[in-house]
């Protein structure tokens, strides 16, 4: 069956119940090609001929002349458009044009699989007529150790990480000295995957590089590119701290797709759950496989995954008893070891497996072949990301068909009811953080190890770098001599202890104690909510029960169980004001932005069906609590909101704490975040203003943009939470418009009725 087929036959099945809300039919568009302003070199222009290139489009033809002009230029285009040709022509060209060849460049990538994937790209095109096979090299942690002194010595192309460049390459940058007085290009790839916590660690990754390349001498040009988000310009100045042009004007061709918004129809007649989201993915990913539909199911945590593909791997061999679909399907995520995953991908592009489910960790350019279907298991949390995983279907210009299966929570709900803002809306803003002030002085701590600091360092890490320096001196951690700020002696090597995929320190450890053997890693600031003691955590597949969590030592112990249920904490959260930063009235209503501590303790957790969600059994944990500095936004309620809600006599609490909810669930809707990014809380009297206050803030220490972000749009924000409240079907509030899935108060109290009053008061609204 073609793709473009399926849809009719799913609508005819007898389980089908209208889920199908929406359907964009998005029509094929033709190749747009450009001119380049200097022509390539022949030997070049040979190699892109062998490859079937003759023509560049137009923005790749864009980005190489800008290259050539010396700018450094960010691609923003969408998924499968060609952008790695950009900056390997680019590169390219500029080693031939050079006599004595000696350019460098360094390529980042966020992942290794997608390393491995483009180090094959630029083999392909470049050798052997280019560049020797040993002149082009990855550089991870898989390179055996024999190894890499000869990529430091011959490689003219590297292809990494951030964490290798963090850990690896700048800490040792002496050995890499030839490699850095040369460098001309340095390549960012998925410069929107740098976002949050990551991305502010990876801008002074950056700036830690730029500061190297200056010590040997060199200022290479930075070449990105990124899946089509609002700022790109924007964003690759503050994750580089250099200026760009943006190359957007995007000339490839596109197959024609069908992209379905999938509701999950309502259980019962209460309209506040519907069913499974997980169910109907289950359901859509298993008649694709049926059906000889090239698939790639997507779904948001490494436990769905496993769930979603061992219930469609069991209802595959219920439909087809003596067949073979059942082994034609696989589960893909992080965590796999790196020859299972390079096995599933060898095995997805060459069609021995029809289906796969993965985590994001596929979203990514990976060349997997061409598929037929995308099934998005919930909205992914940003418009950019939801591109990308939609995009991985017909990347060869067939048309293709994509389900956006929605989950039942505020946004996806809003999305559902509102695909015109989804496919008529700009992108968001993908925010970074360079100078959160725990994040920076990290990174200092590390240039010093590198070269010492100095006051024109403040050239790369910006406004905060003098404060932040003075801070790390009263510290004791660096000293002044002659105006260099030289690392004391005790500490060696910070680059080690400094992880930059989260804001916290150091990891804790789960150990499977009925073998001794290491299972993963958990970030420290999340380790409380996920391995605490009696919590359920998945590994490939097999559940874990957490024993014991010692805090001191950073370890998880667990033993493998069959338990059904998986766990979820309940906590409690305090904040109080430290300083107000900005303060401005929207319809007479003071909005603030400022300064918070934040303390979150876990005082039990929820056990829920792994498939139906059904809360099981509830118990106590004693955990200290965890307390940390951010950046909140907050607000004032109108007196007449408070005054028609006592007269309608409804729950002021309730109400403040449904908006509460309702906002922060939409909030993703304007920046490039997570829901699990943003915390909030409610009172109907704060301590430190003596009166009703909502706050809303980052949910990382020192903060990373986002409640700066929310005060900026702070009446658009309104009004799509009450937008979505007073569209919602349900009467006393749900899962789509004002519970939250993290409440740490057991969604009590809440009251609909009054969030909405509350919002329409906040917006001005006389009559309801």
């Amino acid at each position: 069956m073609e793709a473009v087929e399926f849809l009719d036959y799913i609508m005819r099945l007898p389980d089908y119940h209208e889920q199908a809300v929406h359907i964009e039919r998005i029509p094929p568009r033709a190749a747009v090609y450009g001119v380049l302003k200097e022509a390539l070199d022949p030997g070049l222009q040979d190699c892109l001929c062998e490859q079937g290139i003759e023509k560049l489009y137009t923005h790749q033809a864009s980005a190489v002349s800008g290259t050539q002009a010396g700018e450094n230029i960010i691609i923003a285009t969408p998924s499968a458009s060609g952008k790695t040709l950009c900056y390997n022509i680019a590169v390219l060209q500029n080693i031939l044009k050079n006599a004595d060849r000696e350019t460098r460049a360094l390529y980042l990538f966020p992942t290794k699989a997608l390393a491995q994937d483009q180090f094959r790209v630029i083999n392909e095109l470049a050798c052997p007529n280019i560049l020797k096979a040993n002149e082009i090299a990855t550089f991870d942690g898989d390179t055996p150790p024999g190894e890499r002194a000869e990529i430091r010595r011959k490689a003219k192309i590297v292809l990494t990480n951030p964490d290798m460049a963090h850990m690896g390459i700048l800490p040792n940058h002496q050995m890499w000295s030839v490699f850095f007085r040369h460098l001309k290009y340095v390549v960012v790839d998925e410069a929107h995957i740098y976002r949050g916590v990551f991305g502010s660690h990876v801008a002074d990754v950056l700036r830690r590089l730029r500061r190297i390349c200056r010590y040997y001498g060199s200022s290479p040009q930075f070449i990105l590119c990124s899946a089509t988000i609002a700022n790109p310009g924007d964003h690759a100045e503050r994750l580089t701290g250099l200026p760009f042009t943006v190359i957007d004007n995007d000339g490839s061709p596109h197959g024609g797709k069908d992209f379905v918004f999938w509701n999950p129809p309502f259980v019962g007649d209460s309209k506040e759950t519907r069913s499974s989201a997980n169910s109907e993915a289950i359901n859509l990913f298993s008649e694709l496989v049926r059906n000889e539909i090239r698939t790639l199911t997507f779904a948001r945590t490494r436990r769905l995954t496993e769930v979603i593909f061992t219930y469609s791997r069991d209802k595959l061999k219920k439909l087809d008893p003596g067949g073979n679909w059942s082994k034609k399907i696989r589960a893909y995520r992080a965590g796999y070891l790196p020859e299972v995953r390079r096995e599933i991908e060898r095995e997805l592009f060459n069609g021995k497996l029809v289906g796969v489910v993965a985590t994001v960790a596929l979203e990514l350019g990976v060349d997997i072949g061409s598929l037929d279907a995308t099934v998005l298991t919930g909205y992914p949390g940003s418009i950019a990301s939801t591109w990308q995983q939609a995009g991985r279907s017909g990347r060869r210009q067939k048309k293709a068909l994509s389900f956006l299966i929605g989950l039942n929570n505020p946004l996806d709900q809003y999305f559902m009811r509102h695909p015109e803002f989804f496919f008529g809306k700009s992108y968001e803003n993908a925010l970074v953080n360079p100078e959160n002030p725990y994040i920076l002085r990290a990174h200092l701590i590390c240039a010093a190890w590198e070269a010492p600091l100095t006051s024109g360092d403040c050239e790369y890490f910006g406004a905060s770098y003098q404060s932040q320096r003075e801070v790390l001196e009263k510290q004791g951690i660096i000293r002044e001599r002659k105006e260099k700020w030289y690392l004391v002696p005790s500490i060696a090597y910070p680059a080690q202890a400094i992880f930059i995929r989260s804001a916290s320190g150091e990891n804790f450890r789960v150990i499977d104690a009925s073998t001794g053997n290491l299972l993963e890693t958990v970030e420290a600031n999340v380790a409380i909510f996920q391995i605490h003691p009696g919590a359920v955590y998945l590994h490939q597949g097999q559940p874990y029960l957490v024993t014991n969590l010692d805090l001191k030592e950073h370890t998880a112990y667990t033993e493998p169980t069959d338990v059904t249920y998986y766990t979820q904490t309940k906590e409690l959260t305090d904040l109080r004001i430290i300083r107000t930063l900005k303060e401005k009235y929207f319809r007479g209503t003071r909005v603030c932005l400022g300064e918070v501590e934040v303390t979150t303790t876990v005082t039990g957790y929820k056990k829920k069906a792994q498939y139906t969600e059904e809360i099981i059994g509830e118990e106590p944990l004693n955990l200290p609590p965890q307390q940390f500095p951010t950046i909140s936004l907050w607000f004032d309620l109108p007196s007449s909101a408070i005054a028609e809600i006592d007269k309608e006599q409804r729950d002021f609490a309730g109400g403040l704490h449904a908006a509460e909810h309702a906002a922060i669930g939409i909030i993703p809707l304007f920046a490039l975040c997570d829901r699990n990014d943003i915390g909030g809380i409610s009172t109907p009297l704060h301590p430190d203003t003596g009166q009703a206050q909502i706050f809303i803030y980052d949910g990382h220490p020192g903060g990373v943009g986002i409640a700066e972000r929310g005060y900026e749009l702070i009446d658009s924000i309104w009004e799509a939470t009450l937008k979505n409240i007073r569209e919602c079907p349900c009467f006393d509030g749900c899962p789509g418009c004002t519970q939250s899935p993290k409440c740490g108060n057991n969604n009590q109290p809440l009251d609909k009725k009054a969030a909405q009053i509350l919002l329409e008061k906040l917006l001005g609204y006389i009559n309801r």
